[in-house]
């Protein structure tokens, strides 16, 4: 009897099949990796709607405009190494060099399909920034504050016992500063008293940045003012052109209504804007106009703007010059910009609107600092997947999975962020506030510490806050080279805006410069010792 032999495949086709066969491997290990990212981030970016399902973050995922496209490169190539590597097959003098040559450039093509996504192009530097030091005459001790306030008739005793109450516990020190026409009795509100407070918290930061950076103002090709409660007309944009005259192809923005975060939301809008224009600089302005928004009431939820908002301005000079690079401080690592204004309860915690007397205030509500805290987990863990190591990742990921499909009740792991930032800039709008942020992102009282001097010194300057915690830094000498400083703005929408910086130079010197110039020595030993 013969025995039976298995057929066999020719060499040709075994090759082929063994070729599509690694190929297919590398392509679904490329792909899968790709769209578990993108689903993990989908589940992040949908937990906080509640009414969204984990099949609607799937089909998020898998919608992606990102996704879709990163899927055709794939398909792109891998037809074309399948259609080459059949026609090298087909030679008769076949070389096994000429397939390995085919799957090495293979690889190096799928590496520039992802290169985008792992890679940063046109670099925007961070040259240097101003902020604003008011003169003395404009400090408002708490005694001066209460014994204005107590002469002025549309506060009662309960108000007036109110903010007592909300000013000793504030964090706030003595020497925090309002604009002068808040120390008028009674405070003038009218526009041209704001008016004249946008010329005296914007030009002195504006001659400030040129002078430090010895740029001219027909030298900036963008400038974004962002001021969230007043807007004239002409905006303020045109008033500082005016002020300079700069030129008339400049590209400006004025931003209003966007809260503590609109200076982390210009840096973001600048960046953009910087993308497009190259060899451009790039001046952002941030600061809030107070004597308009003085509130003449006795709710006690719009109460609170008058006792924690302060005085305060910044001037930031951006620029994507390759050869600014050598005198800039900062290079921009990462920016990212979240929102729940969806949420009606979010949007509704603090919001401008009229008492029932019909005097225009600010409302901000008792869950406001719940609000504030889902704002920034959300906006924090999309970052997480930017910045952070794989470990944090993979813990992060594992209890997103638990959460949704095993426990629903345990607590979704928030990554550790002093892995990767040394150095943390966040929201002062109140020492409950910081304390709360920072037990949030696990962040112990050094971390925390710029945020609650520039509250006791400079009280809440709004969005300009942020430049006054890394002008502190920068005085304590503790950025150094090659370290990251992550600025947090919140604002009302509300919204979370996240800049991430990475210092490209040292930093020395600056205590001689700058708002801390005659303070510097005090802090933190005042701050701490007075349980702040």
């Amino acid at each position: 009897m013969h025995k039976r032999v298995s057929p066999r495949l020719s060499p040709f086709f075994e090759n082929l099949c063994t070729t599509v066969f690694v190929l297919l491997f590398i392509f679904f290990i490329f792909f899968f990796s790709f769209l578990l990212f993108h689903l993990i981030e989908s589940l992040n970016l949908r937990d906080c709607d509640h009414r969204s399902s984990t099949m609607g973050a799937i089909t998020f995922a898998f919608s992606s405009r990102q996704l879709r496209s990163t899927f055709m490169k794939f398909s792109n190539v891998f037809a074309l190494v399948i259609f080459s590597e059949t026609l090298f097959l087909l030679q008769i003098n076949w070389v096994p060099i000429f397939h390995i040559c085919l799957l090495l450039s293979s690889l190096l093509v799928l590496f520039f399909i992802l290169k985008p996504y792992f890679l940063k192009c046109c670099p925007v530097y961070l040259v240097d920034f101003s902020c604003l030091r008011p003169p003395s005459y404009c400090k408002v001790p708490f005694s001066k504050f209460l014994g204005n306030a107590s002469m002025i008739e549309c506060f009662d005793s309960e108000s007036i016992a109110f903010m007592v109450k909300i000013l000793t516990s504030s964090g706030q020190s003595e020497e925090t500063y309002l604009p002068p026409a808040l120390h008028c009795l009674p405070p003038e509100t009218h526009f041209q008293e704001s008016i004249k407070e946008v010329h005296m918290v914007l030009f002195p930061v504006m001659d400030d940045l040129f002078a430090k950076t010895k740029l001219f103002p027909r030298d900036i090709d963008i400038l974004i003012v962002n001021c969230s409660g007043f807007c004239s007309s002409p905006s303020l944009c045109s008033i500082v052109i005016n002020k300079y005259a700069m030129r008339s192809d400049i590209k400006c923005y004025n931003l209003s209504g966007m809260g503590c975060s609109a200076s982390a939301l210009s840096i973001d809008l600048a960046q953009n804007l910087l993308k497009v224009y190259k060899n451009s600089n790039a001046v952002v302005l941030s600061t809030e106009i107070l004597s308009n928004g003085w509130y003449a009431g006795n709710e006690r939820p719009k109460l609170l703007v008058n006792c924690l908002f302060r005085m305060g301005s910044a001037a930031i000079l951006l620029t994507n010059r390759k050869e600014a690079k050598k005198s800039s401080k900062y290079e921009l690592f990462k920016t990212l910009r979240t929102q729940r204004a969806f949420d009606d309860k979010a949007y509704l915690s603090a919001i401008r609107e009229e008492d029932s007397n019909g005097r225009l205030g600010v409302t901000l509500k008792r869950d406001l600092l719940h609000v504030a805290g889902e704002t920034l987990r959300s906006n924090a863990t999309v970052l997480g997947w930017s910045i952070l190591p794989f470990s944090e990742k993979l813990w992060h990921g594992v209890s997103i999975i638990r959460k949704r499909f095993i426990d629903k009740s345990e607590e979704i792991y928030m990554p550790n962020f002093k892995t990767v930032v040394q150095h943390f800039c966040l929201p002062t709008s109140g020492r409950p506030v910081i304390r709360e942020i920072g037990k949030g992102l696990k962040l112990g009282d050094r971390e925390m510490e710029a945020a609650l001097v520039t509250l006791h010194r400079f009280g809440n300057q709004s969005s300009s806050s942020l430049w006054y915690e890394l002008a502190y830094l920068e005085a304590q000498e503790t950025v150094r080279t090659g370290d990251k400083v992550w600025q947090i703005g919140m604002g009302s929408g509300p919204k979370c805006n996240s800049v991430v910086w990475q210092c490209i130079r040292p930093i020395v010197g600056e205590y001689n410069n700058g708002p801390w110039a005659d303070c510097i020595h005090q802090y933190p030993n005042v701050a701490m010792d007075r349980g702040i």
